[in-house]
């Protein structure tokens, strides 16, 4: 483990939510405005001091770096201990930048009760930090399970007609997945005689029937959370109903917790049922690549479409975790970050068109293009990544999982691959109905392009979808040690 001379992962997890703390203050008594600026202040401290662990990052070592250590409850054992490895530091990264578009996003758009909004988002940035860098089970258990307040205060408050249903819905099937894990981490602790640190549990020796009950109690959770089929349908409800805020931390963030559950407890905790179970793994991931794909082909609401779409394209990152294959691994975790700017980028830019014309519905809309030209211009290149082209972030995980899947089982990679082709089918098929044509209607005549705002979010999250897609190295060499350490693990236990 590395330590670090300034606690960089603390302030990760807790300037966001101090700075939430002082935006609810602060938005009892002053105008608005006040707590927008304050809460953007606090959104790009947050992300500012996330960039010590790129620049510092070791990329030669697999052991976690940054740590911090420190007694919480000493009478179980309990410590506050922060780390990050290869894998995690990305989506903390990740995470605090993605937090700067949702109180941008929000600025000119959100009107009642804005301090509270805000508050919500930098609470729950903290928090969503707080899962990734935690080393203590229970430590990351409480983060995992306090970040669903905020989001599901936010999709009860300022969400749409169905909110209530919606949030209930997303509370219930998140919480109720992840109570097995609590009761799989307190048998860890008592296997390992008292501990409570997530990497003392990679060397038990278990049994393989302890392994499998395990590996089951850890799927409950984290299949809710990635969604994976059939434990999906919290997802669509919740994204139609959300804010655009809410819908880009769902999509970018949210999801990604489940996925990263997988590579943290299960593949290492368990790594001889995670061979054994990996074909029922790999059918579910595949059936959410196919079937969900062909779902969202008869949508007619955008949000639903981008939705389902979010859930095919996380089936391809559990695909590539259960092929033990480098290269999969890797383009699972590169899909993860990928998914997190694209999907980010096609929900605000739903957004945009929402808060114009106060519809999702695809039928709506036809001719933006001669009214938003601008606009059009970044949806499409959005909507292209979104469908996989070359170039972009969204090729390059796909087919890194493709390739690894190759290596595995040809047919794998075949079904895998029809993502590509039902990827573009719902993703263009959406964008030619709502931005080409002639102008359906006097609402699309009456549309503006997109202000100074609109334009900073879409073009920053552009230049970083095609970066990744032009040079995804920079984002690979971080995680080379981590993963092959992982997968050396999983190998060497592997019955």
């Amino acid at each position: 483990m590395v330590t670090s001379q300034l606690p960089l992962l603390t302030l990760a997890i807790w300037v966001p939510i101090v700075f939430g703390l002082a935006v609810l203050a602060v938005g009892r008594d002053a105008a608005p405005s006040n707590a927008r600026w304050l809460a953007l202040i606090g959104a790009v401290a947050g992300f500012a001091i996330t960039v010590p662990l790129m620049t510092g990052f070791d990329t030669s070592t697999a052991a976690l770096q940054f740590v911090e250590d420190r007694p919480w409850v000493p009478a179980f054992n309990i410590r506050y201990q922060l780390g990050v490895d290869g894998i995690a530091m990305p989506f903390v990264v990740l995470n605090s930048f993605m937090t700067i578009f949702v109180v941008v996003a929000a600025w000119e758009v959100i009107t009642s009760r804005v301090s509270q909004y805000l508050a919500a988002f930098l609470i729950m940035s903290g928090l969503i930090n707080g899962v990734f860098a935690a080393a203590d089970a229970i430590l990351f258990y409480v983060f995992f399970e306090a970040m669903l307040i905020p989001m599901y205060i936010i999709i009860g408050v300022w969400g749409g007609p169905n909110r209530v249903y919606a949030a209930i819905k997303f509370f219930l099937y998140t919480l109720l997945g992840s109570l097995l894990t609590l009761v799989a981490l307190i048998y860890l602790f008592y296997r390992s005689e008292g501990s409570f640190q997530i990497a003392d549990y990679h060397m038990l020796p278990l049994t393989l029937q302890e392994q499998i009950l395990i590996f089951l109690a850890f799927l409950m959770a984290f299949a809710v959370k990635v969604p994976m089929w059939p434990v999906h349908t919290w997802l669509p409800d919740a994204h139609v109903e959300a804010p655009t805020g809410g819908s880009v931390v769902l999509a970018a963030i949210t999801l990604k917790v489940g996925a990263y559950g997988f590579l943290r407890f299960s593949l290492p905790i368990a790594p001889d049922a995670s061979h054994e179970l990996a074909g029922l793994i790999i059918a579910l991931s595949l059936i959410a690549v196919v079937y969900i794909g062909l779902v969202a082909l008869v949508q007619a609401d955008m949000k639903k479409l981008v939705a389902y779409s979010s859930i095919a394209h996380m089936g391809f990152v559990t695909l590539g975790f259960f092929m033990f294959e480098p290269l999969s691994v890797e383009g699972g975790i590169v899909q993860m970050i990928s998914h997190g700017f694209i999907s980010g980028a096609m929900f605000l830019c739903i957004g945009v068109l929402y808060d114009r014309m106060h519809s999702r519905q695809i039928a709506d809309y036809g001719g933006v293009v001669n009214r938003m030209p601008t606009f059009a211009a970044f949806f499409l290149l959005f909507a292209m990544a979104n469908a996989g082209l070359p170039a972009t972030s969204g090729f390059v995980g796909e087919f890194m999982v493709i390739l690894g899947a190759v290596q595995v089982n040809f047919w794998y990679a075949f079904a895998a691959a029809t993502t590509l082709i039902l990827g573009a089918a719902y993703t263009l098929w959406m964008y030619k109905r709502v931005v080409f044509g002639d102008i359906a209607n006097h609402h699309v005549e009456e549309l503006q392009d997109i202000n100074r705002r609109e334009f900073l979010m879409l073009a920053t999250l552009a230049f970083c979808v095609l970066a990744m897609g032009l040079w995804p190295a920079p984002v690979t060499d971080v995680m080379h040690a981590s993963v092959d350490n992982l997968l050396h693990h999983v190998a060497q236990s592997k019955l």
